[in-house]
């Protein structure tokens, strides 16, 4: 094949996912694309399958029904290829509040077979004019909540991965912070050159120019352009589209 006509892996590919708890259906059927280089935001209300579908790409679950594949590697039968192209910011808090920042992103640096040198530089790189990078050998718990939420964001970054996935990574924090979070992670997203699934229930976390999947009751919505799916709903912005596909939605019962 030639060259220039190969296929490009989408950086993630969710094909014909389902999930049930034992009669209780949490995704059904979902299918959706991250493109190499997107900042793609998962949006939908708490229980819409949200993080049932973060623990099936990230192998917490097993896939039963369906295929995920990360960078073309799929998680069932290359795990190793998957989990080494990703990097994760889960909701719930993750750091070890005893060790220091420097030692946070060294552990995790480490499980992925960097060096201690390489750590460290890798640190200074992600973390240069900001006011953490003279704080790396403070203690995790020293930390305000929106400073947790950027050592975990940076963590995730740490070892290069090509995907990005943050389930709700806002969640708990003011405004400002809120503010701060988003910013640093499209600062990053734009000097990477990496992939984002972002998951919310915040509209106003999305920009005109991201690629959005709807996600509700566990079942996808509407996926592309936010432009396109604005457009297709004959709405002012996403988040009137995102509210005519919701009520016009069959209620069902899903859980997380």
């Amino acid at each position: 094949m030639d060259p220039k006509t190969r296929r490009v892996s989408p950086a993630l590919e969710v094909e014909g996912v389902s999930h049930s708890y034992g009669a209780r259906r949490a995704l059904d059927d979902v299918s959706f694309i991250v493109p190499q280089g997107s900042f793609t935001a998962l949006l939908g209300p708490n229980g819409a399958g949200k993080s049932t579908l973060f623990s099936l790409i990230t192998r917490l679950f097993t896939p039963r029904h369906g295929a995920v594949r990360v960078m073309g590697h799929d998680v069932s039968t290359r795990p190793s290829q998957a989990l080494a192209a990703m990097g994760v910011v889960f909701q719930g808090r993750t750091l070890d509040l005893d060790l220091s920042i420097r030692q946070n992103l060294q552990y995790h640096a480490a499980l992925h077979g960097m060096s201690r040198s390489q750590a460290r530089q890798r640190a200074v790189e992600i973390l240069a004019g900001t006011v953490l990078a003279d704080r790396m050998g403070d203690k995790a718990r020293t930390l305000s909540g929106g400073q947790l939420r950027r050592v975990e964001i940076v963590r995730a970054f740490m070892h290069r991965p090509r995907l990005i996935l943050l389930d709700e990574p806002t969640v708990g924090l003011d405004i400002a912070a809120r503010a701060e979070i988003i910013r640093t992670v499209r600062e990053l997203v734009a000097r990477e050159g990496v992939s984002v699934l972002w998951a919310t229930h915040l509209i106003d976390e999305i920009d005109a120019t991201d690629r959005v999947v709807i996600l509700h009751h566990g079942q996808v919505l509407a996926e592309g352009a936010s432009r396109d799916i604005v457009e297709a709903e004959d709405a002012g912005n996403i988040g009137e589209a995102y509210t005519r596909l919701t009520t016009m939605a069959p209620a069902r019962g899903t859980i997380a």
